[in-house]
């Protein structure tokens, strides 16, 4: 047995990006490393900028009760020609080098309506984060800024031999209790390449791995 800080994750709308195009915007079924990392350094109060060393070594198991229902969001962007600037590291910079020569573009942006996760992690400072999580700094997201949460996380720490069984004790938010978890998203060789480990958060540069979805007993079919 070893102890686990589990919390849930459900907002009306999510949005899990992986990596972002241009003009599309695309989606996970499920929140990302790199997400939950952040939004557990936004309980912290960490900023961007801020270091994220302690949560980077922490062991990362994502719940899947209830992914949601696509939904697509037709947007509008700036965008800044090539002619403007070459090869800039970041957004930010390259509107600034631009000085007005920008362009407006319609964009796609994916979310998930109605998803719920639980999230089990082990490592160091759980009793800490637990207590951010339940009292954070700043305000949690799904995603981007426009996803609050519908419930508060709900943050504990439980006793458990492994991931699965830990979020197997998850107390779910009134209005879910009949959503079981269905399955797990574990590291594993074999599996689906995502690019969620961030190597600069400054610039949104991050680097693959490789997960797998599992189901697990007593999940629905």
């Amino acid at each position: 047995m070893q102890p686990f800080l589990i919390f849930g994750l459900t907002a009306n709308l999510g949005a899990m990006g992986e990596l972002a195009g241009h003009e599309r915007r695309g989606g996970l079924t499920f929140p990302g490393r790199s997400a939950v990392i952040g939004l557990m350094g936004a309980a912290l109060g960490i900023r961007r900028d801020g270091d994220f060393s302690a949560l980077e070594a922490l062991q990362i198991t994502i719940g899947l009760h209830d992914s949601g229902a696509a939904l697509r969001d037709y947007h509008t962007i700036e965008t800044v020609p090539s002619a403007a600037i070459k090869s800039p590291n970041s957004r930010p910079e390259a509107l600034r080098a631009a000085r007005g020569r920008t362009n407006t573009t319609i964009t796609l942006r994916d979310y998930r309506a109605g998803s719920l996760f639980s999230v089990a992690v082990a490592g160091s400072g759980l009793e800490a984060l637990a207590k951010a999580l339940n009292a954070p700094v700043f305000t949690l997201y799904l995603g981007r800024k426009s996803c609050p949460l519908a419930a508060p996380p709900g943050a504990r720490l439980v006793q458990a031999e492994r991931a699965e069984d830990a979020l197997a004790q998850m107390i779910l938010p009134p209005w879910r209790q009949k959503d079981r978890l269905q399955a797990v998203v574990v590291e594993d060789p074999a599996g689906e390449v995502l690019h969620d480990l961030a190597v600069d958060r400054d610039r949104w540069h991050f680097a693959p791995r490789r997960v797998a979805v599992r189901p697990v007993a007593g999940g629905a079919p």
